[in-house]
């Protein structure tokens, strides 16, 4: 990194950096017709099985990073989803949601490529906790208004609990701690652009999947 990289805290760099992929993913297809509320409830199903493959990797791998020195002050109880994603597909899919479940071969990537970060590279899996638990703090509060309104979940209930962090009382003032960690992460420079480059790889292997969902749903392709 050059002078000025250096000089420029590394939560405005990441997000910088990322923008393009980011974008990307929010404007696929799929996303674009199941907000849009061209896609089924059917649809969203798929969305959230997949989030669950994912949101597995993420936590199992969390319970052996809470030592570490760069990735364990991330890892915090309050951002995980994972019950509340098996709350919302007992509701989508009934009592033995677990039966049949499988994830897409992009899903099956993401998943595996957070597992990895986790067991060999935490500073890597920094990356993905970034671009998953902020994006739902924030975009996805998008998503449980759409699924509410578009297929008549109640206000925060079973089908979207998975986008209400019950025990974050002020998303704002959490962002803004998260970023702040993001700031003073235990990495040097070099480090820092491998992570950046993880966190583009993250919104990558996310934009994978909607592209599969999308051939999933031909309506979205």
């Amino acid at each position: 990194m050059d002078a000025t990289a250096t000089a420029t805290p590394f939560s405005t760099l990441i997000r910088t950096a990322s923008h393009e992929q980011h974008t990307e993913a929010e404007a696929s297809a799929f996303m674009g017709d199941l907000l849009g509320g061209r896609l089924g409830v059917d649809a969203y199903t798929r969305y959230t099985e997949q989030l669950w493959f994912v949101y597995a990797a993420l936590e199992e791998g969390a319970r052996a990073l809470g030592p570490d020195p760069v990735a364990g002050p991330f890892i915090q109880p309050e951002l995980e989803r994972r019950a509340e994603l098996e709350r919302d597909l007992a509701h989508l899919r009934g009592p033995d949601w677990r039966q049949g479940l499988e994830p897409l071969p992009a899903t099956a990537a993401y998943a595996d490529r957070v597992a990895w970060c986790a067991r060999a590279w935490p500073a890597g899996y920094i990356a993905h906790h970034y671009t998953r638990y902020l994006g739902d703090l924030s975009g996805g509060q998008i998503i449980r208004g759409r699924a509410e309104k578009a297929w008549g979940f109640a206000h925060k209930g079973d089908g979207v609990r998975f986008y209400v962090f019950e025990q974050i009382s002020n998303p704002a003032a959490f962002k803004r701690g998260y970023r702040e960690l993001l700031d003073a992460v235990d990495a040097d420079d070099l480090e820092k652009e491998r992570i950046v480059e993880e966190c583009k790889r993250a919104f990558a292997l996310n934009t994978a999947v909607f592209r599969e969902l999308g051939e999933v749903f031909p309506q979205a392709a």
